[in-house]
């Protein structure tokens, strides 16, 4: 048993369930909720940072899209309004201002089931993740590999490191559910 690679299959859903979080808005914008927005620029589709620089405003509710060619502005602004992401662009002919309005409670409530609907998906995948462990140590005992001891050895290490990182999605999940409440 390689107690690494199960830890590092295990960091790669934590760290994907934080990539999706950083995603949904709490109290103030960041340029990661853009991070997804796709432009048919150049007669191909690329990611919106490769087209403009991305920052957000002083205020934290504005989300400003500074393009470096000028020609792909339309490009980016038909892209920001397909991305449904709760904001309408307004461009100047340079820039572009993406002003997020404040969130209302429905829309806090509905941010914070997705963040319980994602968190439950990081959870069943780490479980997934354990249920291979233990089905490939079962394998090797079958096998006769490794006694029936280290297996009941290897199944209690494998389980420890699945709650393990099933406390550290709650703790992600919380906090970003706080930040959304209290924002």
């Amino acid at each position: 048993m390689d107690k690494n690679k199960i830890k590092t299959r295990m960091e790669k859903t934590l760290s994907s369930l934080q990539e999706q979080l950083m995603g949904l808005r709490a109290g103030n914008v960041t340029p990661s909720l853009v991070n997804k927005v796709v432009v048919d620029a150049y007669g191909s589709k690329m990611p919106l940072n490769q087209l403009a620089n991305i920052g957000a405003t002083a205020d934290g509710k504005t989300i400003m899209v500074d393009p470096w060619d000028k020609t792909v502005l339309k490009d980016i602004m038909k892209a920001l309004q397909s991305a449904n992401l709760g904001a309408n662009p307004i461009s100047d002919g340079a820039l572009i201002r993406l002003p997020f309005p404040p969130l209302s409670a429905e829309r806090r409530n509905e941010l914070v089931k997705m963040v319980e609907k994602f968190g439950e998906e990081g959870k069943i995948s780490i479980r997934n993740i354990r249920r291979d462990e233990i089905t490939a140590e079962k394998k090797l005992e079958k096998d006769g590999e490794i006694s029936e001891d280290d297996l009941k050895k290897n199944q209690s290490v494998i389980q420890d490191i699945t709650d393990e990182y099933t406390k550290k999605i709650d703790s992600v999940i919380t906090a970003k559910k706080k930040d959304i409440l209290d924002s």
